[in-house]
């Protein structure tokens, strides 16, 4: 449980200013979901092959999110303070590896550079999570995280649209020429690491952070802490010593992130093929499908951006799990039913569905979570919480190959059906998580 210790309440331009940095960040996530497969394709990878070739980003959260969870929680800094040391070291790495990216010239290299990518952008996302558990007392979590959504959707509208925007307005080709990423998806690259570096810094800069409670204890058991094997028992020992409702959380959330994976992997080849009708990852076509699922994705993240704002007040109204298994439900429906459309147009209405599941994903499980987390700990367990983000991405990375060559004829669109069967079952499993909130303000 949180301290006893009133936190001071924030307002809502100090809440923006803390949640700002979740603009950029988003900017790289919007960025590598919405371009990672049409770069593969247009270096050869396969269908059946990318999920093999995406295991990258879950891995990388898989390794990297306790351990700077871990860290972030046992730093303190007079000027620097705790979280934002790693928001700021974490950004500048990603920023380099969005500039990288377009860049590649071999399908290995950019399965490299999504690596890298995806380590720097866990390193300044972790903390930001625990930032809200760090300042806001718990009648206002809710709300610290669905600012936190505002951003994440508003910065992937515009990272998602960047490559449309370019060929589209500022008539910057978007064909492969000699094997080479398009120019309008390095340019949105290089546009996107710019935003997410100073996104980022506008947090690190105006936002102050709360220290310690009890400085000279938290030096003591700090240096009780040293030495690599403590560490190590640390990091992976909290495992035994989860709440309740994070382990309840954690089977919704293995349903909810297989679907994501499915939708980010196989989105592009699939609205190529049903929609466009090509499989040829270096025709014109695709790529103008490529540039199509940009503003489908811009699509959900907008309406994330909105439906953010209207979240604390449903579950005010209600509950937090109702409300997150309604969104969970509504957007494994609108998944299915991508595979009966044939319009591109039509493809924005499940996009809607999508974006109101989305909203609900960043915010409602780290709000009922961080409820039941105790606050010296709170960037540990958050980091431990990630586990059930990117293990069930790892899963579908693994088991979605094989199934859409062997099972569904290499037909990338019967993944999402199976991505929205899901998500609907994840919504339905939320009923059993256990959530004694306060009331919201």
């Amino acid at each position: 449980m949180h301290s006893i210790i009133s936190k001071p309440r924030l307002t809502f331009w100090q809440l923006w200013n803390m949640s700002f940095g979740f603009f950029g960040i988003q900017f790289g996530f919007a960025l590598q979901n919405t371009n990672t497969s049409r770069i593969f394709s247009t270096l050869g990878a396969t269908p059946d092959e990318l999920p093999l070739f995406w295991l990258a980003a879950p891995v990388t959260g898989l390794l990297v999110q306790p351990i700077i969870g871990y860290l972030s929680d046992n730093t303190w800094h007079a000027t620097w303070g705790r979280r934002r040391p790693f928001f700021f070291i974490g950004a500048l790495l990603a920023s380099i590896a969005l500039f990288l990216m377009p860049n590649s010239t071999a399908l290995w290299m950019a399965i490299l550079v999504l690596w890298l990518m995806d380590a720097s952008i866990n390193i300044s996302m972790e903390p930001f999570r625990a930032f809200v558990g760090d300042k806001l007392d718990e009648s206002q979590q809710t709300a610290g995280f669905a600012m936190q959504t505002f951003f994440i959707g508003l910065g992937g509208v515009i990272a998602s649209l960047l490559p449309m925007i370019f060929t589209n307005y500022l008539h910057v080709s978007n064909e492969v020429v000699n094997g080479a990423i398009p120019d309008s998806v390095r340019y949105s690259f290089y546009a996107g690491g710019t935003a997410y570096f100073l996104s980022v810094l506008w947090t690190v800069l105006s936002s102050d952070e709360l220290p310690p409670e009890d400085m000279e204890k938290f030096r003591m058991e700090k240096a009780q802490r040293r030495g690599l094997i403590y560490s190590l028992k640390e990091v992976f020992g909290g495992f035994v010593h989860m709440p309740k409702t994070m382990v309840q959380l954690a089977l919704v959330q293995f349903f909810t992130w297989f679907s994501l994976m499915g939708m980010w992997v196989f989105t592009t080849p699939a609205v190529a093929e049903n929609v466009f009708g090509t499989v040829d990852g270096k025709s014109a076509i695709f790529q103008e499908a490529g540039n199509w699922v940009g503003n489908l994705f811009a699509v959900y993240g907008g309406v994330s951006a909105l439906v953010a704002f209207v979240l604390p007040k449903l579950a005010h109204a209600t509950s937090r799990k109702f409300v997150h298994m309604l969104c969970l439900v509504i957007g494994g429906l609108s998944l299915i039913s991508i595979a009966f459309i044939h319009d591109k147009n039509v493809l924005m209405l499940p996009m809607i569905g999508v974006g109101i599941a989305w909203a609900s994903i960043l915010t409602m499980p780290y709000a009922i979570l961080a409820g039941a987390l105790p606050a010296k700990r709170m960037g540990y367990f958050m980091g431990v919480f990630n586990y059930f983000v990117v293990l069930p991405q790892i899963v579908a990375n693994l088991v979605l190959g094989p199934v859409i060559k062997h099972l569904f004829g290499g037909h990338s669109v019967n993944v999402l059906v199976l991505g929205g069967v899901s998500m609907a079952i994840g919504g339905i499993l939320t009923l059993i998580v256990s959530d004694s909130a306060k009331k919201e303000a």
